[in-house]
């Protein structure tokens, strides 16, 4: 199984079929990845309409799971399957450990799913915390063995060959407005020094 703390999901169908946006679907394709379950997408990729353009598909035959935060949205939009608030995802997460319990698990942080102050990337900033994360991973080394994980998506500098390459990432990307260098690298190691001990068992 695999697990992602991440701010999007990932999970578009459009191509590139290897593009960043994708990478879960490919993901899905491997024998051994019976389960994806994403938690923390806070960006608007798993709302109507611009969730038609996810892979509604694995998400329907249960191999999918995708846990959006609803606070900022619509009532209604809060009985979307999956979705959490910050009140109750503590419990939905240990809900979902119930399902997955003595299974292998490789655990995936973005770290633009951690709030703006906690650490810095290309994308806006998600809602957990790195307590939120370090808690989640105690639960989930309780429940299943952790087998590999990796920590992604700390800031970098854009650097484009091409004109056309630097016209779609800022079209694509948002605005950010960014501490020095120096404390982008700080915050991120920061981030890192916590995070990498419980991801790895250390």
């Amino acid at each position: 199984m695999l697990v992602s703390f991440d701010n999007h999901p990932d999970w578009d169908v459009r191509p590139p079929r290897w593009g960043c946006g994708g990478w879960i679907n490919r993901a899905l394709d491997l024998p051994h990845v019976r389960r994806v379950s994403v938690w923390g997408c806070g960006n608007f990729e798993c709302w109507w309409p611009h969730q038609i353009f996810g892979n509604r598909r694995a998400e329907r035959a249960r191999i999918l799971e995708v846990h959006p935060w609803a606070d900022d949205r619509p009532v209604k939009d809060r009985q979307r399957k999956g979705a959490i608030l910050r009140d109750n995802w503590r419990e939905h997460f240990e809900q979902f450990l119930k399902t997955s319990r003595g299974e292998n698990v490789y655990v995936t942080i973005d770290l633009d799913c951690l709030h703006a102050d906690e650490a810095v990337t290309n994308w806006e900033a998600g809602r957990f915390t790195i307590l939120d994360l370090e808690w989640a991973l105690g639960k989930l080394r309780e429940s299943s063995q952790i087998i590999g994980g990796d920590i992604c998506g700390a800031y970098s500098k854009p650097k484009y060959a091409r004109f056309k390459q630097r016209f779609a990432a800022e079209f694509d990307h948002p605005k950010i407005r960014l501490p020095d260098d120096d404390n982008i690298r700080a915050i991120n190691l920061a981030a890192l020094e916590k995070l990498w001990p419980p991801l790895a068992g250390a």
